[in-house]
């Protein structure tokens, strides 16, 4: 047991199938990146632990990087509207750049990132999530790596929160009902 999880209603993802996925990811990436450094940027914060995890499952040679973003909207839902908190460090001209997510979710969000990423000419650019939720999606996006579709749920852990609270639980699950507001 770790803190908050009496919270917990249901694990979706247990701390070992997120492993699964994690590992499966970082080969398909080392496959696809033979040969090349991918420059892979995580999304803070909820794409730190994913980041972390990633980085260990990759075999090849490879840059990694942040971006910080808040977009507006309800605890629960993005409204699509983005600002950047953290920019990268590194130049991505030329580079062959993987975007990490923890989770996509109406995808307005990601799209931003995308279109902005897209402006500093990098020579590909790449998304992978750990989560997507197809039925919310409200954009088309064309995501390379998905690790797991999930219906429109809200979930929290390995690095998801709800009001910064959840980031830490080492599984992926739902929230009791009534205390997301």
């Amino acid at each position: 047991m770790t803190g908050h999880d009496g919270d917990i209603e249901k694990i979706l993802l247990s701390a070992e199938k997120i492993q699964d996925i994690v590992r499966d990811l970082g080969e398909q990436v080392s496959k696809d990146y033979e040969g090349q450094t991918p420059l892979i940027v995580g999304v803070l914060k909820g794409a730190f632990l994913l980041m972390s995890d990633l980085a260990k499952a990759i075999s090849i040679p490879a840059e990694f990087d942040f971006m910080a973003v808040s977009s507006y909207g309800s605890a629960s839902k993005s409204s699509g509207v983005v600002r950047i908190l953290k920019d990268l460090d590194l130049d991505i001209r030329d580079r062959d750049v993987i975007l990490i997510e923890d989770i996509i979710d109406s995808g307005l969000t990601l799209k931003y990132l995308l279109r902005n990423l897209a402006t500093r000419a990098p020579a590909s650019l790449e998304v992978l999530t750990l989560l997507q939720k197809r039925d919310t999606q409200r954009v088309p996006l064309d995501v390379k790596y998905t690790g797991y579709e999930i219906s429109d749920t809200f979930v929290v852990g390995y690095g998801l929160d709800y009001d910064q609270r959840y980031r830490h639980l080492p599984y992926i699950g739902t929230l009791k009902p009534g205390i997301v507001t």
